[in-house]
C-alpha cells in the first residue's frame, strides 16, 4: 500500500487519466477525493471505487473558479480530515495551427490548463501546511517541452506555464516539506485525444514519431503520478517526469 494513510485530491477525475489516477490511488490505500464538471461520470467512478472497498468522494469542480476550489477542499477536509496529495490533472486540448487560433480558444485553454493549476495549488497549500507537508503533482505534457505542428500554440503555452509554475512553487515551499513535480505525458488513449486518434493519417504520424510505436494507456501515466505522490519520491521536487514512449528523446 504505497499511499496508506494518505488523503489525495485529483482534479479532472471523472474520466481518462484522472479516473485512472483516482482508482490506482484508492487501490494503494489512499482516501481519494476528486472533482470534475462531468458529474454523472464522476459519480460513477466514485461508486466504483467505493464498491471495490476504497474510500472515495466526488465533488463538482470548475478548476477555473476559486470558490469552486475552496468548496472542493472544504469537502475533502470535512470528509477525510486532511490533505496530503494534490494532482492537478484537469485539462483541455485544442487542435489546430496558429492560423486557426482564436482569442476564445486561447482564453479557454489558458483558463483551464494554467489558471486551473495555479488555483489548485493556492487552495491546497494551506491544508498541506497544516498537515506538515505534502506532494503536488501537476500534469503538464510533452507540449510543455517542445513545439508541435498540429497543436494549438495556446496549448503548448499553457503546458509550458504548468512546467515553470511547478518549479517556482517547488522552490518556494520546499522548506515546508511540500514537494511539487510535473508529469509530461506523450500521446495517451483518453477521451481528450479521441478526435485526433480518429484521423487515421494523423494518428499514424503520431505513432510513427514515437519510438515505442504506440500511445500510452492511462494506467501507464497513473503509475508515474503514483510514484511522485508517494514517499518513494521523497527527494524529488521541481522535477519533470516525462512519459512519452521516447518521443522527446529524439
Amino acid at each position: 500500500m504505497r499511499l496508506a494513510g494518505k488523503v489525495a485530491f485529483v482534479s479532472g477525475g471523472a474520466r481518462g487519466m484522472g479516473a485512472a489516477e483516482a482508482r490506482l490511488f484508492a487501490r494503494e490505500g489512499a482516501k481519494v477525493a476528486f472533482g470534475d464538471v462531468l458529474d454523472e461520470e464522476g459519480r460513477k467512478v466514485e461508486a466504483e471505487i467505493n464498491e471495490m472497498g476504497g474510500q472515495a468522494l466526488y465533488v463538482h469542480l470548475d478548476v477555473t473558479q476559486p470558490d469552486s476550489w475552496k468548496d472542493a477542499m472544504d469537502a475533502t477536509i470535512e470528509t477525510f480530515g486532511k490533505l496530503d496529495v494534490l494532482v492537478n490533472n484537469a485539462g483541455v486540448l485544442v487542435d489546430g495551427t496558429h492560423d486557426d487560433a482564436t482569442i476564445e480558444n486561447w482564453d479557454r485553454v489558458m483558463d483551464v490548463n494554467a489558471r486551473g493549476v495555479f488555483l489548485g495549488v493556492m487552495a491546497a497549500i494551506p491544508h498541506m501546511r497544516a498537515a506538515g507537508g505534502g506532494s503536488i503533482v501537476n500534469i503538464s505534457s510533452i507540449s510543455g517541452i517542445i513545439g508541435q505542428e498540429h497543436i494549438h500554440a495556446g496549448y503548448n503555452a499553457s503546458k509550458g506555464a504548468v512546467r515553470l509554475l511547478t518549479k517556482s512553487i517547488a522552490i518556494q515551499y520546499a522548506k515546508e516539506r511540500i514537494r511539487v513535480n510535473s508529469v509530461h505525458p506523450g500521446g495517451v488513449e483518453t477521451p481528450m485525444t479521441a478526435a485526433g486518434r480518429a484521423d487515421p493519417e494523423r494518428f499514424a504520424r503520431a505513432v510513427a514519431a514515437t519510438p515505442l510505436g504506440r500511445y500510452a494507456v492511462p494506467d501507464e501515466i497513473a503509475h508515474g503520478v503514483l510514484f511522485l505522490a508517494s514517499d518513494e519520491s521523497s527527494y524529488m521536487t521541481g522535477s519533470e517526469l516525462v512519459i512519452d514512449g521516447g518521443l522527446t528523446a529524439q
